[in-house]
C-alpha cells in the first residue's frame, strides 16, 4: 500500500510543477516587435542615406564632365608659300669612268707606285713592268731600219746615175726602170720597219702604266715581282672617279611626260640624295640624262643624275633615296604635317581662336618637308599640333609656352 501511495504522490507532484511553470508574457512579445522594427527603420534610412549620396556624387560627376576643362596644347600659324612636287625612287651611285687595268705586256713586275685608297691624276706612274726584253726588240728594230734607209739611199743614187747615162745614151730604158722599181722596193722595206720600230716602241710603253683617268684606287692586287702576262685577265688595279659622280635611279613610265615637259622648258631638274632611312640628305645634284627606252618588264624609265660630291658623301654602289623636283606649288597654304588628322576618308584641323578649339574640315595636297598644302583654312589662322587625344570642339586651350614659338615659327616658314 505504501508504494502504490508512493507512486499516486508522485504523479500529483508531477501535476503541481505543471501547473506552476511560467507562461510568455505578452511585455516581452511587445520589446521584440519593437526591436525589428527599430532594425527595419534602420536599414531603410541607411539605403536613403546610400542612394542620395550616389545620386548627389552622379549628379557632380555630369555637372563636372559638362565643364570642360583647358587642353595645354602645341600650335602652329597656317602660312603661304610653295611646296615642292616630287618623284620618290631608289638610285644607285654610279661613277662616270671606271678603269679595271689589265697587263698589255708581259713581265715582272718591277714596282708598284700607287697606295691603296689613293687620289690620282691622269698620267700619274702606277706600276713598272721589267723594260729591257722591249728596248732590245726596239733596239733590233731600230738597226733594221737604219740599214734599210742606207739601202734606199744607195738605190737613190744609183737611180741618179742611171737617169743621167740614160740621158746620154749610155744605158738602156730597161735598165733604168729596173733600178726606179729597186727604189721603191726599198722604201717599202723601210716603211715596214718603220712600222716594227714602232710597235716595238708602244710595247715599251705598256711597261710604264700610268692612270688613264683621275679618281681613286683601289686595294692593292699586285706586288713588285709578281709575273704578269699580256692580255691575261688579271686585273693590276682599279681606278674609280669619284668626282663628279652619277645616280641612276628608275621612274614609272606614267611620270615620263610631265619629267620630258619640264626638261623641256627648264633644261635641267633639280635631285636630291638621302640616306637609305630618309632623314639626312647627302648631296643635290641635277638631272642629266633619261635613257631612250622603257623597260617592258617593269614598266619604268632609268634617270641619271649628275652630283659634284665633292666631299665624297657618294659612294661607288652606295644605295641611295632620290627626290626628283619636278614641280613646285606657289601660293599655297602650308600647315604642319603633324596637325593634319583623319577620321576615316576625312581629315580635320583643330582651329584655335579666342583660346577654345573648334574642328574644321579640310582638303589635303601635296606634303613636303613636315608641310603640307590644305585648303579648306585661311593663312594666320592657328592650329593644335598636339594632345589630340584630349582635344575636341569647344575645348579650351592653353598654348605650350615651352614649343609655342617654335610651332609658330615652322608654320610661318614657306
Amino acid at each position: 500500500m505504501s508504494g502504490i501511495a508512493d507512486k499516486s504522490d508522485v504523479q500529483h507532484i508531477g501535476a503541481d510543477h505543471q501547473l506552476s511553470s511560467p507562461r510568455p508574457s505578452y511585455g516581452k512579445r511587445w520589446i521584440l516587435w519593437t526591436s525589428l522594427l527599430l532594425l527595419l527603420l534602420l536599414v531603410v534610412i541607411v539605403f536613403v542615406v546610400i542612394h542620395r549620396n550616389e545620386a548627389k556624387a552622379a549628379a557632380a560627376k555630369r555637372a563636372q564632365a559638362a565643364v570642360k576643362p583647358s587642353v595645354t596644347a602645341t600650335v602652329s600659324i597656317a602660312a603661304k608659300g610653295s611646296i615642292g612636287i616630287y618623284l620618290d625612287a631608289i638610285g644607285t651611285v654610279t661613277p662616270v669612268y671606271t678603269a679595271s687595268i689589265l697587263a698589255q705586256a708581259s713581265g715582272v713586275l718591277t714596282a708598284v707606285h700607287y697606295r691603296e685608297g689613293q687620289f690620282v691624276q691622269k698620267g700619274d706612274a702606277l706600276i713598272e713592268i721589267d723594260p729591257r726584253p722591249y728596248q732590245a726588240q726596239l733596239l733590233q728594230a731600230q738597226g733594221t731600219l737604219e740599214r734599210d734607209n742606207n739601202v734606199l739611199a744607195q738605190a737613190q743614187m744609183d737611180l741618179e746615175r742611171y737617169r743621167t747615162a740614160w740621158a746620154g745614151n749610155g744605158i738602156s730604158k730597161q735598165v733604168l726602170d729596173d733600178q726606179e722599181k729597186l727604189v721603191l722596193q726599198d722604201r717599202g722595206t723601210v716603211k715596214n720597219d718603220q712600222g716594227t720600230a714602232n710597235y716595238d716602241q708602244v710595247q715599251l710603253s705598256y711597261c710604264h702604266i700610268t692612270a688613264p683617268i683621275a679618281g681613286q684606287t683601289g686595294l692593292r692586287l699586285v706586288d713588285p715581282g709578281n709575273v704578269v702576262q699580256a692580255n691575261a685577265s688579271t686585273v693590276l688595279v682599279v681606278i674609280t672617279q669619284m668626282q663628279p659622280t652619277t645616280v641612276i635611279f628608275t621612274m614609272a613610265e606614267d611620270s615620263l611626260g610631265q619629267v620630258q615637259a619640264r626638261m623641256r622648258k627648264l633644261h635641267t631638274l633639280p635631285v636630291e640624295a638621302w640616306d637609305r632611312a630618309q632623314t639626312a640628305k647627302i648631296a643635290s645634284g641635277k638631272l642629266f640624262t633619261i635613257n631612250n627606252q622603257i623597260d617592258t618588264t617593269t614598266g619604268t624609265v632609268k634617270l641619271r643624275a649628275q652630283f659634284d660630291n665633292k666631299n665624297g658623301a657618294l659612294f661607288p654602289n652606295q644605295f641611295v633615296n632620290t627626290r626628283l623636283l619636278v614641280n613646285t606649288l606657289e601660293g599655297v597654304t602650308l600647315v604642319p604635317t603633324a596637325a593634319v588628322q583623319h577620321n576615316g576618308q576625312v581629315a580635320f584641323l583643330y582651329v584655335i581662336a579666342n583660346g577654345v578649339a573648334s574642328v574644321r574640315n579640310i582638303t589635303t595636297g601635296v606634303a613636303d618637308g613636315g608641310m603640307t598644302s590644305v585648303t579648306g583654312i585661311n593663312p594666320g589662322e592657328v592650329v593644335a599640333t598636339s594632345s589630340f587625344d584630349k582635344l575636341q570642339a569647344g575645348s579650351k586651350v592653353v598654348v605650350s609656352k615651352q614649343a609655342a614659338s617654335a610651332n609658330l615659327s615652322v608654320g610661318n616658314a614657306p
